[in-house]
């Protein structure tokens, strides 16, 4: 069943799934960087009220919103994604590999900080983005990509302790989840052209490329962009629950579901 976001989403029948951390888009989002796509303008009026309906997406699965403060001084901080990596009751704080960016880690620290969690941080030369970490079942794949390099993956598997960390090459695009994500029961769905997918156990080829970007907001239930049409029939074909949102102006900067948003379960 495909469900739309907002007021008309069926509500979720099961208790408060978690605690979803987000970002409201600042005056200056336009300006973010753009590193494989061409650039072409953002709205940000619209950009709001589609990140406005992404939360009330998250709402509507049952998960608690807690905002980051909004930081106008850095484009990108929208991407929240990218500043911190939640594991049980563990927060890293990323480095990133664009040093424009790294302001924004110190407010997503400090929400975790105020959620109890512990607190640990990647540190010099190590670099790591959130959206190069993908966390399936007992194994944790770390992109290899421009923005997180081999000693920020040794940081990252020394803090997760005996979690297994898969190094994933990641080519053409921005980030390891902007070519793969993972379904409820851990299938990983994505783009082999810009994976090393020899690593892989297997990789379910998306039918589109925003169909590689899914959020797990429950055992059953997905988010998945409205650029992802045939994604979306498929899924429910096979029985996920798949709500859409359009957030076409973060697309547009290289954002996808998965960068709008923390999930602390």
């Amino acid at each position: 069943m495909i469900t739309p976001p907002g007021p008309f989403a069926r509500p979720n029948p099961v208790p408060q799934a978690g605690i979803a951390l987000v970002r409201p888009p600042g005056p200056r989002l336009a300006e973010g960087i753009v590193t494989h796509l061409e650039r072409r303008p953002v709205d940000v009026e619209l950009a709001a009220r589609q990140h406005a309906a992404y939360v009330a997406a998250l709402r509507a699965a049952g998960w608690h919103i807690r905002a980051v403060a909004p930081d106008d001084d850095h484009p990108d901080a929208v991407f929240v994604e990218d500043a911190v990596v939640v594991s049980g009751d563990l927060a890293v704080v990323g480095r990133s590999g664009a040093p424009e960016r790294r302001g924004e880690a110190a407010a997503a620290e400090q929400v975790a900080v105020e959620l109890g969690l512990r607190i640990e941080r990647v540190k010099e030369p190590g670099t790591l983005d959130g959206g190069d970490v993908l966390q399936a079942g007992d194994t944790v794949y770390a992109g290899r990509s421009a923005r997180t390099n081999e000693e920020g993956i040794c940081q990252l598997a020394h803090l997760l302790g005996g979690r297994r960390v898969v190094p994933v090459d990641v080519r053409g695009c921005l980030h390891l989840k902007s070519a793969m994500t993972a379904l409820p029961d851990g299938t990983l769905i994505g783009m082999p052209d810009h994976l090393d997918t020899s690593v892989l156990p297997g990789l379910r080829v998306a039918p589109e490329p925003a169909g590689a970007h899914v959020v797990v907001l429950g055992p059953d239930h997905v988010l998945l962009s409205a650029a992802a049409p045939r994604t979306a029939e498929r899924l429910a074909a096979d029985g996920l629950r798949v709500t859409v949102v359009d957030i076409g102006e973060f697309e547009a900067l290289e954002g996808c579901v998965t960068c709008l948003s923390v999930l602390v379960r």
